[in-house]
């Protein structure tokens, strides 16, 4: 049991890591496609916002399904639907059959997304400790290879269809590979979901740790989006200086979050939870604050690393709360989460010129790191409402080793 316990969790972080990748190698050829497709910014803009529509679609109708058939089919099945998709960007020739390739894509990644952090619950509960954020680590370094790998592919000309093409071939390989280590749904659990034709009434708890998550990730959107334009217009740092303002946000992110299970399993994932948004807080403050470009930098890395273990104890939580509709659960949240990641730029960007926010500096866009602070505050301050119950009480149990 130990040997196929550990295979499964190689193969829970082999999904994470190509789901990472292949989202990855698609943003890092963006600028060849659209110059390919021979649209504009604008235009760019409103196809992307398909591949939202299609991830939230997919992401809704694979969590039932997860619990339904088991994430050990439907993993699989995800992760090829994800790799496929990834090519039809470089194969479209105009504005309408980029939008049609970015809603599939946008699906398959829905799908998978959800249905490895379905499978990634069932590995945690296995291991009667936390796992969880190591595996959202693992998204973070498949989209740095992903980084490596694109900016080599266009030094050495090929084109977006070639490149995409190869990424998809090499995902459809890791999906099938990767397939036969994942852990079986226990039957018990299949025939519960099944047994019934009634339609299940979600816990309110589970639609507030949903709202938690839209304001954490909406809070991620806004240090995507905002962090290095921080730099640049309020402080005045050169381009290449404020770059270094996200690549500081990220790192603390991905290093945070292969610390975090340790912390969750040393102090619970409440504290990771409340403690880890406060932080967060801190760090967005000082950011704001700052005069000087090092603190403001420092001030991102803070944020980044208070941020890096929260999202991943919600999905686990909302997991856990049921596992009969684990999947479903992990849909609920991770679907409003990924509204968050969405809608974060879009309204915080109005802000901006409204002058709205309680920054104290003159320039109206250090405004638009307040409202996050504020989202930072309140998810502290109620971390614990929604972690009652069996997300405190599967730490309890005798531990299995890594």
């Amino acid at each position: 049991m130990q040997r196929s316990l550990r295979a499964a969790r190689l193969a829970t972080f082999a999904y994470f890591a190509l789901n990472g990748f292949l989202i990855g190698i698609w943003v890092v050829h963006i600028p060849a496609v659209e110059q390919r497709v021979g649209i504009g910014h604008a235009t760019l803009g409103w196809l992307l916002l398909l591949l939202g529509a299609g991830a939230f679609a997919g992401m809704r109708l694979v969590g039932p399904l997860a619990d339904r058939f088991g994430a050990r089919i439907v993993v699989p099945v995800s992760a090829a639907l994800c790799a496929a998709a990834v090519v039809l960007p470089g194969l479209s020739t105009n504005a309408w059959t980029l939008g049609a390739a970015l809603l599939a894509l946008g699906f398959g990644n829905g799908c998978l997304d959800v249905a490895m952090n379905a499978h990634a619950v069932q590995v945690e509960h296995e291991y009667q400790r936390s796992v969880m954020s190591a595996f959202h680590a693992t998204y973070s370094l498949g989209g740095v290879l992903a980084a490596l790998v694109g900016a080599r592919t266009l030094s050495w000309g090929w084109s977006p269809a070639t490149a995409l093409g190869l990424a998809a071939l090499l995902g459809l390989v890791g999906a099938a590979a990767a397939a036969p280590a994942l852990l079986r749904t226990e039957t018990s659990s299949a025939a519960e979901v099944s047994a019934t034709g009634e339609r299940r009434t979600t816990p309110r708890r589970i639609w507030f740790l949903a709202g938690l998550a839209l304001l954490l990730m909406l809070c991620e959107g806004v240090a995507n989006d905002w962090s290095a334009l921080h730099l640049r217009d309020v402080l005045a740092a050169p381009a290449a200086t404020a770059a270094l303002a996200y690549g500081a946000f990220a790192t603390a992110m991905t290093v945070g979050r292969l610390l975090a299970d340790r912390i969750a399993t040393r102090f619970g994932p409440v504290a990771v939870l409340r403690y880890g948004s406060a932080l967060a807080a801190l760090g967005l403050l000082t950011a704001a604050l700052s005069p000087w470009i090092p603190l403001a930098r420092l001030g991102w890395t803070i944020f980044g690393a208070g941020l890096s273990g929260c999202v991943p104890q919600l999905f686990s939580a909302a997991g856990h709360a049921d596992r009969t509709a684990a999947g479903a659960n992990v849909a609920r949240v991770a679907g409003l989460g990924y509204l968050g990641v969405l809608a974060g730029p879009a309204i915080i960007g109005p802000l901006t010129h409204l002058g709205l926010g309680w920054g104290v500096t003159s320039t109206v866009r250090t405004r638009t790191v307040c409202p996050p602070t504020r989202y930072c505050f309140v998810t502290s301050v109620n971390s614990n409402i929604g972690h009652s119950g069996p997300i405190s009480a599967r730490l309890s149990g005798d531990r299995q080793p890594a």
